[in-house]
């Protein structure tokens, strides 16, 4: 374990982690232990913790030796997206992955997936599956355009995107959820270590 400890500012550390699994691990670890800690921002290999107070020197090396237990999954906390799973880029995506574009549908839904951090776009959440059955590049030749709602997959993430911008992900689908709300109460749908199940549509 390679955990490190950096101050950042008067009213914030961060936490550097060994890898993502562990940044998933301890996030509702930290959440509901550490009273002083105000909010926590997972990254792909970090934590940021604003804090009420500093940290004690106790606190610090308590963090640094937290066992990074996976949470249990609660079936009823499922966020569940519908997807038309008609990608652009979903018959590459099968023949990357040797599979039939059913099968890639199959893998997709059959898992539950897991907000491991957001970014690129207010609303945007890398989600994490059970398995690394789908992992497959970025495209070469990233988009100019890609739609609000298209699914994606990239290396070992999933993720949706909430508005139309570039982006260089495998498209496998589209949904017409929103993802972003600023009338909602978070506006994003997805936050870091929530858990999503896609359905196709009927």
């Amino acid at each position: 374990m390679t955990r490190r400890l950096i101050d950042y500012g008067e009213s914030a550390v961060l936490l550097e982690a060994d890898d993502l699994a562990e940044v998933v691990a301890l996030r509702p670890i930290i959440t509901e232990e550490f009273t002083q800690v105000i909010e926590v921002v997972p990254g792909a290999r970090t934590l940021l913790l604003r804090l009420r107070r500093p940290l004690a020197e106790t606190d610090r090396r308590r963090l640094l030796a937290l066992p990074a237990v996976p949470p249990e999954l609660d079936e009823q906390e499922l966020t569940e997206i519908e997807v038309d799973y008609s990608g652009a880029d979903l018959a590459e995506v099968a023949g990357l992955l040797d599979l039939s574009p059913d099968e890639v549908v199959a893998a997709h839904t059959g898992q539950v997936w897991t907000v491991a951090f957001c970014g690129f776009a207010p609303g945007f959440g890398y989600l994490i599956g059970e398995n690394d059955r789908l992992r497959v590049p970025r495209r070469s030749n990233p988009r100019t355009a890609v739609p609000a709602g298209a699914v994606g997959l990239a290396d070992a993430f999933s993720g949706v995107y909430p508005r139309q911008g570039p982006g260089g992900w495998q498209l496998i689908g589209q949904t017409d959820r929103p993802l972003w709300d600023l009338d909602a109460d978070p506006p994003a749908l997805l936050q870091p270590g929530g858990r999503v199940r896609f359905r196709a549509a009927r």
